[in-house]
């Protein structure tokens, strides 16, 4: 076993860290539930325990057997995103983007005919940090054997066609041209590229028009058969299974990939070194405003103090400090937020709002003096409590359901977070005091070092220049225990199971 993964199995210690639902599915999970409730069935913990062992082709698995519904999510991950793509942004979510179009001997349409006729759900996507395909399915013999088999096709025996793929890079350019055209992607683009420098993580994980026109069918076979190895890979399960039968899954899942060992590790970020500030000219009645700087990676020691403290300054909606101070004390914008969102290496707090151009810089003002004076502060007594019991309250509804279950298991897994981690999540985020979080934000974000982007009214270069390179975010906040990410834009549906593009997602799945 690696040193890598054997500091998995160490509990957490000094450490702190449109797709449609199938008919079939849906149908038999509901009937089970109401024959569950109806007995008076209760979940027997909040905390799902978890097992974990190595397979052995050398990917590292992560299982919560849930017995109580007969189906199954598997959730396999790579350390295989946008981080990677080198020289050709986008190439990782089109390399995620192309499994599904066709694996051994079966073209796009099989593939989803066969998920369909089973009452299956299959996707695919790419972050910053990760490539990932994901299944659900009936834990019934016959269904999972034609879910599972196709999982493992589209993992080890992509086809990457030609002409699928000259359909595909039509759609991405397609939506890089709409991208455009909408001031918030334009915004967060610049900022990445602000924040993040020469650095891997400035690339938006869908690419540039330039890079995706300029790819061929080779380098995504190349990008497959380096990044899509079984050393490079973390398995998720979670599902009525047993655990033979959940070894057998995750042997025979990834048994044939591509023999590579894991990926190399990505440098690490920069501080910024002054602050910068852009404005982008466009035509819009309102201004888009973004700040940030590089925040924390996944399993930093002062995760807990910055994730509570964000909540309490901008993660909370309605009730944070910036929705008060922006929207309900000045009505400057209808909402305003900050998060941050940890990564392999340091991921970029953020904070962001619109308002109309006239009253861009009084916003912007008031937004930074927000988070100045936090800093320099740190929550209140009042503020600290509330915000525990916020957090704590609605933590069993975070991991209540397989598909919630088997994202933050593959977080865990991925990220080396410790096994226990659910489990004192709780603990940890009580134990937190308001001088640690004031301490914290103290060492970790420098007002005076911010990278600003304003997107609107002002009179500067045009929206389409070309910078150093592309950056994009989903501005949702990071407000969960590893909180994975929620789907971002992909393909159609090419049927009710299968997502046709790859899910650009970011968050570090």
């Amino acid at each position: 076993m690696t040193q890598r993964k054997q500091r998995r199995y160490r509990s957490w210690g000094a450490d702190m860290s449109t797709r449609r639902e199938s008919s079939l599915i849906g149908r038999v999970l509901g009937g089970a539930l109401v024959a569950l409730v109806g007995l008076g069935w209760q979940p027997a913990r909040a905390v799902p325990a978890i097992q974990a062992w190595e397979t052995a082709a050398g990917a590292e698995v992560l299982f919560v057997p849930a017995p109580e519904l007969p189906m199954v999510d598997v959730r396999v991950v790579f350390a295989a995103g946008s981080a990677y793509d080198g020289s050709l942004p986008g190439l990782a979510s089109l390399t995620a983007s192309m499994l599904t179009e066709g694996a051994g001997e079966l073209d796009a349409d099989a593939i989803a005919e066969r998920i369909e006729s089973v009452g299956a759900e299959l996707s695919t996507g790419a972050s910053r940090d990760t490539g990932f395909a994901q299944l659900r399915s009936l834990t019934e013999a016959e269904a999972l054997e034609v879910a599972v088999d196709i999982l493992q096709k589209v993992l080890s025996e992509p086809t990457f066609n030609a002409e699928e793929f000259e359909r595909v890079r039509q759609n991405r350019l397609i939506g890089l041209r709409l991208a455009e055209q909408d001031p918030g992607d334009v915004g967060q683009k610049a900022l990445y590229r602000a924040i993040f420098g020469d650095h891997p993580y400035a690339s938006d994980p869908s690419g540039t028009t330039e890079s995706v026109a300029a790819m061929a069918v080779e380098d995504l076979r190349r990008f497959h058969q380096r990044f899509y190895a079984a050393p490079n890979a973390t398995v998720a399960i979670v599902g009525a299974l047993d655990r033979a039968q959940a070894e057998a899954l995750a042997a025979r899942i990834t048994a044939d990939l591509p023999s590579a060992g894991p990926a190399p590790p990505l440098p690490p970020v920069p501080q910024l070194g002054q602050p910068s500030t852009r404005q982008v000219a466009f035509p819009s009645s309102q201004t888009h405003l973004y700040a940030g700087q590089p925040g924390m990676r996944r399993g930093d020691p002062d995760y807990f103090p910055l994730y509570l403290g964000n909540h309490i300054l901008g993660g909370s909606g309605l009730v944070s400090l910036l929705m008060e101070k922006v929207r309900e004390d000045r009505g400057l914008s209808y909402s305003v937020y900050s998060y941050f969102l940890p990564l392999a290496r340091k991921g970029p707090f953020l904070m962001g709002l619109q308002t109309q151009n006239a009253q861009a810089e009084q916003a912007k003002e008031v937004m930074l003096a927000t988070l100045a004076r936090f800093i320099e502060r740190g929550p209140t007594d009042e503020e600290l409590e509330a915000a525990v019991k916020n957090i704590t309250g609605g933590f069993p509804l975070r991991i209540a359901g397989n598909s919630k279950i088997v994202r933050y298991l593959s977080v865990i897994g991925f990220y080396d977070l410790p096994l226990d981690y659910l489990d004192r999540f709780p603990e940890r985020i009580r134990s937190v005091t308001a001088e640690q979080i004031r301490e914290a934000f103290q060492r970790r974000i420098d007002p005076s070092q911010l990278a600003l982007v304003m997107v609107g009214g002002a009179e500067s270069e045009p929206a389409s220049e070309p910078a150093s390179g592309p950056a994009s975010e989903s501005a949702a906040s990071v407000d969960g225990p590893a909180q994975a990410p929620t789907a971002g834009a992909g393909g159609l549906a090419s049927g009710p199971g299968v997502a046709a593009g790859a899910a650009v997602t970011d968050a570090g799945e």
